[in-house]
């Protein structure tokens, strides 16, 4: 069983994956989750979080697909006695805080764990979907494996922890406001309903989270930048309600070096994500929020 559960970036394709399109996955070790036994429930936060850990184990015993997983009995005998996940993921920012509850579980109370990565995922999403009334799975499945990954429709391709470019810099940007992801996620897929919406998505906006991808991983600077500006203003076009108010200038303005924004997660706050090759032209433009280097 892991130490810890570290929270994840979704760097691209939080909305093309459900699409089964291509994404990219990053872990973020400055957050994590791990499990700790209370002196008593009395303690910050060991409370609130025994309880959802209660929910969550009636959630898998009521469920046919899910209950015979577990060993739901120590799960229960040990919530009892005060188990919790001590995290300091913040909730509702996109980094993952039900995934690595879901990640944390599975590795602790799955009687036998696969290594079919798919087949993690799918299991993943019928958890995590207490959560949120639908996932992809991919959220878990990045705190699970604490590793870097490219996920296609033909599997996942683990990425070493260093593949990133280095004089591509990435930042996150912090909205002040806590993401509901539900909703969001809910009006995305009401507008799928619409053929026209349907097909511009997949023709328009799909490709350019692939070419963000693989210009990044192939270390293809002037691609990626490029790629990233048409995938911007994709976002404003599609996904303009998951873009708060505080953070529409980064996505509108024009600038006159490599910078460039995207949401994470389902958006609608949490953090924005930066990228860029100029990290103090970009402080500098970015001097008003609260930034984390990644």
């Amino acid at each position: 069983m892991r130490e810890r559960y570290y929270s994840k970036v979704i760097l691209f394709g939080e909305y093309s994956m459900i699409f089964d399109a291509t994404a990219l996955m990053i872990p973020l070790k400055k957050f994590s989750a791990q499990w700790r036994f209370a002196s008593h429930l009395l303690a910050q936060g060991a409370a609130a979080s025994n309880a959802s850990l209660q929910r969550f184990a009636d959630y898998l015993s009521t469920e046919n697909e899910l209950k015979e997983i577990f060993d739901l009995a120590r799960f229960n005998h040990e919530l009892y006695y005060n188990l919790f996940l001590d995290s300091n993921v913040p909730s509702g920012y996109g980094l993952g805080s039900s995934g690595t509850l879901v990640a944390a579980v599975y590795d602790a109370y799955a009687k036998k764990k696969s290594e079919d990565l798919l087949q993690l995922k799918a299991l993943f999403s019928k958890m995590e979907s207490f959560f949120h009334g639908s996932s992809s799975g991919i959220d878990p499945l990045q705190c699970y494996l604490g590793q870097p990954f490219k996920i296609t429709p033909k599997g996942v391709q683990l990425l070493s922890d260093d593949f990133l470019q280095k004089d591509i810099h990435i930042c996150l940007i912090d909205t002040k406001i806590k993401s509901n992801t539900k909703p969001l996620v809910n009006h995305f897929k009401e507008q799928r309903k619409n053929a026209t919406f349907l097909k511009r998505f997949q023709t328009e906006y799909v490709p350019h989270v692939s070419y963000c991808i693989d210009a990044m991983i192939n270390s293809n600077k002037d691609l990626f930048f490029k790629s990233l500006k048409q995938l911007t203003k994709g976002q404003l076009e599609f996904l303009l309600p998951m873009v708060t108010d505080n953070t529409m200038a980064l996505f509108t303005n024009e600038y006159d070096f490599n910078f460039g924004v995207k949401i994470s997660g389902s958006g609608g706050g949490g953090y924005v994500l930066g990228f860029t090759d100029d990290v103090e032209r970009a402080s500098e433009l970015l001097k008003d929020f609260e930034v984390i280097w990644l």
